[in-house]
């Protein structure tokens, strides 16, 4: 092994720990931001989706006089290309339908998320 010559430059342990503790504090102050607006995104997702959907049914209700009977028929009749999916669930199967039963006519009058999670607002998924 060779000396160390007083030209030979490099980082000290203190030093190097620094920079270690600063990168993990601004890790830390950084983590909770990133979840929030994680989920403050799948909320917008959440907010676009009921929208569409409710704008297809009151459209099928315009155009047909009567609600459609489930959703998959706003598919079948090309209001939608596809149901979209929860963001919450991860799945398009948990929509749950809110039926007029007081029409003469029973059908899908409302669409509501099937999550069982709280908002960032305190409002459940499932209320919006």
């Amino acid at each position: 092994m060779t000396p160390l010559n007083k030209n030979q430059r490099g980082f000290t342990l203190l030093e190097l720990m620094i920079v270690i503790a600063i990168v993990g504090i601004l890790v830390t102050l950084a983590v909770p931001s990133f979840r929030t607006a994680t989920i403050k995104a799948r909320e917008a997702v959440l907010k676009e989706d009921l929208y569409v959907i409710r704008s297809v049914i009151d459209q099928y209700y315009a155009d047909n006089g009567t609600y459609p009977p489930t959703l998959q028929d706003l598919v079948a009749k090309q209001y939608l290309r596809s149901i979209p999916i929860d963001p919450f669930t991860s799945s398009a199967s948990t929509w749950e339908e809110v039926i007029d039963t007081a029409a003469e006519t029973s059908g899908v009058f409302d669409v509501k998320s099937g999550s069982d999670k709280v908002g960032l607002n305190g409002v459940p998924y499932r209320e919006w």
